[in-house]
């Protein structure tokens, strides 16, 4: 019994950090189509409130997928973050939200 409570904690542990990676900055911008985009450090992304599906191109391009929209997040050498949107929403560049 007290192995399967703990393979089932570590399970839930292990779900809860699914989509985290180390790399992904901290944004949030308003996208075409009005969606929006929040990203907390090294993860998770949120489309629209709902935690998207995470992954790495490389070191510094990011790709989250979720509600049929990708967004691509790049960060530049000097540390600033580019984010667009393609999908069923319309396809552009997203902008900054201040804070």
């Amino acid at each position: 019994m007290n192995k399967i409570l703990i393979f089932i904690v570590f399970a839930m542990a292990n779900a809860v950090h699914a989509n985290t990676l180390p790399g992904i900055p901290s944004f949030d911008v308003d996208c075409p189509g009005k969606v929006v985009v929040h990203a907390d450090q090294d993860g998770p992304v949120l489309i629209n409130s709902k935690e998207a599906v995470t992954k790495a191109i490389n070191d510094r391009h990011f790709e989250a997928r979720g509600s049929g929209i990708t967004i691509s997040i790049i960060l530049a050498d000097d540390d600033s973050v580019t984010v667009s949107s393609t999908g069923k929403a319309p396809n552009g560049l997203c902008q900054s939200v201040d804070d």
